[in-house]
């Protein structure tokens, strides 16, 4: 017996590597694509700070890898157990189902302790590190900084472009100056200049040596200039989010403390603006709804296992792309639970803070009473 919890475990955890590895590949690379790897094409950050970021980046992915890969691998181990009848010599040898995944069930307790420390702690304080680093990115910009040969944006009402840069000393030149944020105002080319980036305002100076200039008026008729320009330009607005965490990007313990203080707050003023109590417990719900979530979210592998093992023995197949695809459809369907759950949050007489346990519910329930079957017919 021990030989074959030894040989089921071995089969499930390699299968549960591969799959957390490729979630966490595909998940991460959604996220680089949208945020981090503009930076590294516009030259604006290093291969080592896309690194940093894509480091920061694994804890947050792991909170849905992790369920994911369980339930992709149970999927995929039983199935080929089950078609290789692999079962079948199991059972003619008197080990009953739930004798035989009794490991299993304990590892995905244990991946149930783990995604606690990372959705409760971990992941939130690295998303805050990740989105610091990206305003840190942000304000980097002007300092390397505008990268060759691409139009650049970052500097609110003016896009430039240089054909070299060495280190903050350019060569050709093309000031665009917008007027509304979108209106050409005037046209500045020159064939050399320097950057300069003040850190206290924010602003880029721009030190133009023999330009000539076109600036338009509002009835379009063109005014010629030349000589030296000094263009001094603020940066973009850093990132939102970057100083102050959003709710989402909070711990449990930051959440429990900042429920606390805005509960006393509205107490101690609700006396003066006549809140209802409906009003006072609908300011403090999204707290309530996102420590509930990454409670309940924290059971999502026992909940994958206990559904993931009956149900790749009755499909019977060995099939990757039919698991995979079982498992995506498993995976949405406990996360519509979770995004109502979300979109509710503020509306605190439909309980939002358990329909986030509805699916970790429905899930253990349909999972133990397929598992009940399974044994019985086993």
């Amino acid at each position: 017996m021990k030989t074959l919890h030894t040989y089921l475990t071995r089969q499930v955890l390699a299968s549960l590597l591969m799959t957390v590895a490729v979630f966490t590949f595909v998940l991460l690379l959604g996220n680089a694509l949208k945020e981090i790897l503009s930076f590294l094409v516009n030259g604006q950050a290093t291969l080592g700070l896309v690194a940093q970021a894509m480091v920061l980046l694994i804890p947050f992915v792991w909170v849905f890898a992790l369920p994911m890969g369980m339930l992709t691998a149970t999927l995929l181990i039983f199935g080929r157990f089950s078609a290789d009848q692999e079962l079948t010599a199991v059972r003619a040898s008197g080990v009953s189902l739930v004798s035989l995944v009794s490991p299993v069930l304990l590892l995905s307790l244990a991946l149930c302790a783990l995604s606690a420390l990372v959705n409760m702690e971990i992941a939130p304080r690295c998303r805050v590190a990740y989105k610091n680093l990206l305003a840190n990115l942000d304000v980097g910009v002007a300092n390397v900084i505008i990268p060759e040969g691409r139009f650049i944006k970052d500097f609110e009402g003016y896009i430039c472009y240089v054909r070299k840069n060495r280190g903050g000393n350019l060569q050709d030149v093309m000031i665009v100056r917008l007027k509304d944020q979108t209106n050409v105002d005037q046209i500045i080319l020159a064939p050399s200049g320097a950057l300069q980036f003040d850190r206290e305002t924010r602003d880029v100076i721009l030190t133009l040596h023999d330009s000539s200039s076109v600036t338009l008026s509002t009835n379009g008729i063109a005014s010629p200039g030349t000589g030296d320009f000094t263009i001094r330009a603020s940066l973009r607005p850093a990132r939102k989010g970057a100083s102050e965490p959003r709710i989402s990007d909070m711990t449990i313990g930051e959440l429990w403390e900042r429920r606390r203080q805005m509960e006393q707050s509205i107490n101690q003023s609700a006396r003066f603006h006549g809140l209802t109590p409906n009003q006072l417990e609908a300011a403090t719900t999204p707290y309530r709804v996102q420590i509930h979530e990454q409670v309940s979210f924290s059971f999502a592998c026992f909940g994958f296992t206990l559904v993931g093992i009956p149900l790749g023995i009755r499909v019977h197949r060995r099939e990757t792309n039919i698991g995979i695809a079982m498992a995506l459809i498993l995976v949405a369907v406990y996360y519509s639970f979770i995004m109502v759950g979300q979109a509710l949050d503020t509306r605190p007489e439909y309980a939002p803070h358990l329909i986030v346990w509805l699916p970790n519910f429905l899930f253990q329930a349909v999972g133990a009473v397929l598992l009940w079957r399974a044994n019985k017919g086993f």
